[in-house]
């Protein structure tokens, strides 16, 4: 008697590993990154016809995975974050897409990659 389950006979464990070598291959590909920004000088009266719009898209891109975190610092000076890309271009992608960027409220961003060590 074999004991061994032969995967062709079984499409759910088929679909199961191909999903996890899927989800696998996606942690392997994924880099994480640190954005460091600023705001403009008005940037809390500048962002609230915005505000819903940009917050709407944080969390879609936090549902999605693709961001770990992003806020402001005390003040709104400054903006701080951390995303999951496969490439530094895609957070690039993300930045200038968001509607704080295209209506000037972030007027500079820096990205980089990060190596989380602890």
């Amino acid at each position: 008697m074999n004991q061994f389950i032969q995967l062709g006979d079984n499409p759910l464990l088929c679909a199961i590993i191909d999903l996890a070598k899927f989800a696998l291959i996606r942690i392997i590909a994924m880099a994480r990154f640190v954005l460091w920004g600023t705001y403009c000088a008005d940037a809390l009266e500048k962002r609230t016809p915005f505000r819903d719009e940009h917050l709407a898209r944080l969390q879609s891109l936090k549902d999605e995975g693709q961001l770990i975190t992003l806020g402001p610092t005390e003040g709104s000076t400054h903006v701080f974050g951390i995303f999951e890309a496969e490439a530094i271009e895609v957070v690039r992608q993300l930045v200038e897409a968001d509607v704080y960027w295209r209506e000037k409220i972030w007027t500079s961003v820096e990205i980089y990659p990060w190596i989380q060590a602890f």
